[in-house]
């Protein structure tokens, strides 16, 4: 596996793995191909943070289903999640597969990307094994990790006086100076004697961390140990992630593995045409001069000197030119060809210009022929995105509610309708409460009719007050009720469904179901068939097969007039 990292590392910038010279002296060129399909693979699987929803599984969960997705909108802006899911998108595209690791600290929960030169990992089975991250931290910061993650400061001040340089997996050097600290953080399920120190407790296994370190010690073979810190944790920070899971390996195959051969075989065919092209750019004589015996070493026509082809010849010059460059350029497309079926992407893909002549129909079709398997590899990253939710970012968001403070969120138009039908019904009788109450203590007749004047005038001033805010919205407790966020979520399963949508869809196809829906509505006729239950119910079953609009989006939309289409509000008795 450590090989094939290696070797993925390489190729992506654009590094010969047998060094950048052949046996000869001479350069090798690297003709890159799969910078263009590890984008393409990025940029197919992309997903955003706008796309990850939580739906409630039953009716009475649905506003605290919205209100949980307003929560974890406003932690992955806190924590930059949409950068994340970036870094993530791309080495998932690179390697195939990529470890994420949440960490909470103080009041965050943190998400990362690992890098897979820092990982220390079983290269058959993830989970049932310890993980070990190299971190490599100068003496600032690993003093600073005493306040904020609990190292022991005598270890730490110890440790500190082995500074050494950083180096890559291969053993190459990476600093000129000596500033660097090497840890390895260890998780996993380990004997709980580990901790304890107890023999009774070495047949007992418990998820815990440690940091060590080692350094060699004074004496031949020694090592001194450090332990800077150690515990028992609710669960593994680590979770290992795959576009396409292969059975029985740590690492699947990702967009640059899938081209090795044919990235070697571009990088031959490549060198062979620059060889032939160097050798065609010299001067090469052949004489009958006795004195250059010896010297017709193929070395020697690299440099162009003189070769013996026979006695009393007279000096002729030696035909080198190129020969058959077509061949080889045909060999080349042709492993180009054959490296763009094995990564699943197609020309239109690469932004090349179809032959003349090819309908527009076809070029489309291959098209969304090709999309296919990227859908399903974002369908693994979306499963991947709730099962991170359901581990790590929800558990954490539910300790963190107890707090009345206010949140916002950017939302969509379906979105916006649903709360702010729930805001201005709220706002309306409260404001036409006290209307009410100050024209009884004036001692005014309140009659029905005032109190229905009275509840549209402050709906219509909510409305309007809302309508300035735009797509952005700001929640606090009190929208609902006198509690904190704790106790509105109070009693919610979090078996919610975590909604990834961000799948490839086909606009055109959304676009269709759009005019037929718009058709269908303006039609009085067809209209007056979907007030019955038979239509109602057939016409929601088109739209949810067909996709575009969902029909809880034309139940809740706003009216012509501008209100809610809503039943009215008689305004709330005074108390």
């Amino acid at each position: 596996m450590i090989d094939t990292l290696d070797k993925i590392d390489a190729y992506i910038n654009s590094k010969h793995i047998s060094g950048e010279f052949d046996s000869m002296g001479r350069e090798k060129p690297f003709f890159n191909i799969v910078i263009a399909a590890r984008n393409i693979w990025y940029r197919s699987t992309d997903i955003d943070r706008r796309h990850i929803k939580i739906r409630p599984t039953k009716l009475s969960d649905t506003t605290a289903a919205f209100l949980a997705t307003v929560h974890i909108q406003d932690w992955m802006r806190r924590e930059n999640y949409g950068l994340f899911l970036n870094d993530w998108g791309r080495a998932l595209a690179t390697y195939g597969s990529s470890v994420v690791k949440h960490v909470e600290q103080a009041d965050r929960l943190i998400p990362m990307v690992i890098p897979w030169n820092r990982l220390i990992v079983d290269a058959v089975d993830f989970d049932g094994n310890p993980k070990i991250e190299v971190i490599e931290l100068t003496e600032a910061q690993l003093y600073e990790r005493v306040t904020t993650h609990g190292y022991k400061r005598d270890m730490v001040q110890s440790l500190c006086q082995t500074r050494q340089a950083r180096h890559t997996i291969g053993g190459t050097k990476k600093d000129n100076l000596d500033d660097y600290i090497k840890l390895y953080e260890v998780h996993g399920n380990l004997r709980l004697g580990y901790l304890t120190g107890k023999d009774e407790d070495d047949d007992k296994f418990a998820q815990q961390m440690h940091v060590v370190s080692f350094v060699e010690g004074s004496a031949k073979g020694q090592w001194d140990d450090f332990t800077l810190a150690s515990g028992r944790e609710a669960k593994d920070p680590y979770m290992i992630t795959h576009l396409i899971k292969e059975e029985g390996q740590t690492l699947s195959i990702g967009s640059v593995q899938h081209l090795f051969e044919a990235q070697w075989m571009m990088n031959h065919t490549v060198k062979s045409i620059k060889d032939q092209l160097d050798l065609a750019s010299k001067l090469i004589f052949q004489t009958s001069d006795g004195n250059f015996v010896g010297q017709n070493a193929l070395a020697s026509i690299e440099t162009g000197d003189i070769l013996i082809h026979k006695v009393n010849e007279p000096l002729t010059q030696i035909n080198n030119s190129s020969h058959d460059i077509t061949a080889q350029q045909n060999n080349g497309q042709m492993w180009k060809a054959i490296s763009n079926e094995l990564v699943g992407i197609s020309e239109s893909m690469l932004g090349e210009t179809a032959p003349s002549g090819t309908p527009w129909r076809q070029v489309d079709a291959l098209l969304q022929e090709n999309h296919s398997l990227f859908q399903l590899m974002t369908e693994n990253k979306g499963l991947h995105i709730e099962e991170m939710m359901r581990k790590y970012v929800i558990p954490f968001n539910k300790k963190k509610m107890d707090t009345a403070k206010e949140i916002s969120a950017t939302l969509e138009a379906y979105d916006i309708t649903r709360i702010d039908a729930k805001h201005i019904r709220k706002v309306s009788v409260e404001a036409t409460n006290q209307a009410i109450v100050q024209a009884v203590l004036r001692g005014e007749n309140v009659t029905s009719e005032r109190q229905e004047a009275t509840l549209a005038s402050a709906r219509g001033e909510a409305t309007a007050s809302l309508s300035e805010l735009g797509s952005q919205r700001f929640f606090v407790p009190s929208d609902l009720d006198d509690r904190t966020w704790k106790a509105v979520f109070k009693g919610l399963e979090w078996e919610l469904e975590v909604d990834v949508t961000a799948e490839a869809s086909n606009a055109k196809d959304d676009l269709t179901t759009l005019s037929t829906v718009f058709q269908t509505i303006a039609d009085p006729t067809r209209r007056a068939v979907l007030s019955t239950p038979d239509g109602k119910m057939l016409f929601n079953k088109i739209l949810s097969k067909a996709g575009g609009v969902s029909p809880l989006e034309l139940s809740v939309n706003p009216t012509p007039e501008g209100n809610l289409a809503l039943p009215p509000q008689a305004p709330q008795p005074v108390t």
